[in-house]
């Protein structure tokens, strides 16, 4: 009996274990893996949502992966002689997180997230159009992230595989070629090609109205930035195919604003000129809480971003950090508009106390926005000089994508508020990028001319004549040291300018940094035309070989066993191999 009894009890205990063995198998819906999700068309529409998101992050467009493009380039350079100083000199030591560090994770973030949607799209049920939409996004998306990667740092992993992550023996990618013969760049670069060439093929135009005309990736946003990526490695031939059928309108219809300030106003954004733009929330509509890392992800946060803070003047509220170059500055002086005022995109990319913003009382132009056009207006305040830039060091102020010429309130509140969108790319860089392609492949022609021109005329500046420029090298000499400056000076895009040209790596070409490079640390906002003797010194002069690019961060190599360090951490001069595939056109000088 006593027997009987303790099989009942263990019996009893077995069904009990058995019964809590069940619950516990019970998944939980409010706490979701990437194992059980993206399963559905809707799961997948909001994980592509998830895509954008790291493009909002300090690290990506919000604030350094932008700010540190044109710092590295001649138009701008640091004026606070403390944050971004050793990205302004190119001689980072490899330990630094803000450009080392935080560029290079959050666009891997990207990658992560981009990559999840491609692993899922193929095997959910959905229609044609819905998977080619999502499919194309991501894959945009994923080429962006990497563009990002490999023109800041020459040699990166590329994980295209969302099931590497799972595996701590593939997780730890390599940024070494398994193939001879090939570089990890150009391996890089072949996967962004083939992703952005799939996706201009897929996804809708601006022109499907919508979502697709207020901020979504589209086949246009494709087509040019495979142009850039194809450009990078001087495919000419290649990009200037995309770029025509950009301007014929295959890819959507672009044209230039007729006000070359709407390109950088918050009442004008995802208009005909843009091609893609970062989405932030207009001032005042977002949360409080600044996220300046991931970690910190809130449902608070306040969805601008933080250009602003580096960009703009000290004395109006700012870090001033960084200043418009003295050469750029007098670049847009030295030529006037048809009708005898300045080029109105002074006025938009620089803060400059300039007489005629206060006398002009003719037609209204980009250099008036609104209401009375004899009005010159900083942060609701008339000014009579030229704002500093920084109080100590002084430089002049950056105008462009911040309230300098907005106005839309009173003050900065400094840190990641301004609503502006970045414009990452305009149709006016398009009709530029035709008429280099056109001068690389057929000379100075009358047809890359006219591309030129058509950007002019937006400034109301003098058409060029194909008889002031004798050769190739005379019109490359105006787009890259006339024309680029002056319609995108102060943004993103003018350091990868400066490595795809091999700027670097020329004698000539680098003194001509070293030139436009020219600063003065005297507290005021100088605006004179600097030479050796009278600057206080050259962003270029402390250029350590290699550092074109920028150095992985240590701590990443550190955990990483496959990962070597890339030309900057090596202070290894790229210029021998850039010189085997190909040339450096000589300076000119320009009549």
């Amino acid at each position: 009996m006593k027997r009987l009894n303790i099989i009942l009890i263990m019996l009893a205990l077995i069904g009990g274990f058995t019964a809590c063995n069940d619950e516990l198998d019970v998944i939980n819906p409010n706490n979701q893996t990437t194992y059980d999700f993206g399963d559905s068309e809707s799961e997948l529409q909001e994980a592509v949502i998830a895509c954008y998101t790291p493009l909002r992050w300090d690290g990506s467009f919000s604030r350094v992966g932008y700010t540190l493009d044109a710092v590295r380039g001649d138009e701008v350079w640091n004026s606070s002689q403390q944050w971004y100083l050793e990205y302004d000199n190119l001689n980072s030591p490899g330990t630094i997180g803000i450009g080392d560090e935080w560029i290079w994770r959050s666009f891997y973030i990207a990658v992560n997230h981009t990559n999840f949607v491609l692993s899922k799209v193929d095997g959910v049920t959905m229609s044609d159009d819905s998977y080619k939409q999502i499919k194309g996004q991501a894959l945009f998306l994923r080429a962006l992230a990497y563009y990002e990667l490999v023109t800041y740092y020459q040699t990166v992993p590329l994980i295209t595989d969302y099931a590497s992550y799972s595996d701590i023996n593939t997780m730890y990618a390599s940024n070494e070629p398994e193939e001879e013969g090939i570089s990890q760049q150009d391996l890089v670069l072949d996967q962004i090609e083939a992703d952005l060439t799939e996706a201009m093929q897929i996804l809708p135009s601006r022109d499907a109205g919508g979502e697709w005309a207020q901020g979504r990736a589209t086949c246009g946003a494709a087509a040019g930035y495979l142009a850039r990526a194809l450009m990078f490695r001087h495919k000419f031939t290649e990009a200037y195919t995309v770029l025509k059928d950009i301007i014929a309108g295959v890819y959507g219809h672009y044209e230039l604003t007729a006000d070359y300030g709407d390109n950088f106003k918050e009442d004008t954004e995802n208009n005909k000129e843009s091609l893609f733009e970062v989405q932030f929330m207009n001032f005042g509509t977002g949360g409080t809480a600044d996220e300046w890392v991931i970690e910190l992800l809130t449902p608070e946060a306040t969805q601008g971003h933080a250009v602003e803070s580096n960009y703009a003047s000290q004395e109006l509220g700012s870090w001033g950090d960084l200043a418009g170059s003295p050469w750029l500055y007098n670049l847009f002086k030295k030529e006037k508009c048809t009708d005898g005022r300045l080029d109105p995109r002074l006025y938009w990319t620089l803060v400059s106390y300039e007489d005629e913003y206060n006398s002009y009382t003719g037609q209204k132009t980009a250099a008036y926005p609104g209401g009375d056009p004899r009005s010159n207006t900083v942060y609701q305040t008339d000014i009579s000089a030229t704002p500093l830039s920084n109080n100590a060091q002084g430089g002049i102020s950056i105008a462009k994508f911040t309230n300098a010429r907005n106005n839309l309130y009173s003050s900065i509140t400094n840190g990641l508020h301004c609503g502006v969108n970045l414009r990452l790319m305009r149709y006016s860089d398009v009709l530029l990028r035709a008429a280099e392609c056109e001068n690389e492949i057929n000379g100075p022609t009358a047809a890359a001319i006219e591309y030129i021109n058509i950007v002019r005329r937006r400034a109301a500046l003098e058409d060029l004549q194909a008889s002031n420029f004798p050769s190739a090298d005379a019109l490359f000499e105006q787009i890259a040291n006339v024309e680029r400056p002056k319609e995108f000076g102060c943004e993103n895009g003018r350091g990868i300018d400066l490595l795809r040209w091999g700027f670097f790596y020329d004698d000539g070409r680098f003194n001509q940094l070293l030139e436009h490079g020219y600063y003065k640390l005297d507290g005021t906002a100088s605006t004179e035309e600097l030479t050796a003797e009278t600057a206080s010194a050259s962003s270029f002069q402390y250029y350590y070989k290699g550092h074109e690019y920028f150095p992985i961060f240590q701590s990443t190599l550190n955990a990483n066993p496959n990962l070597v360090g890339n030309s900057a951490n090596k202070n290894e001069d790229n210029g021998p191999a850039f010189l085997e595939k190909w040339t450096v056109r000589p300076v000119v000088e320009l009549d």
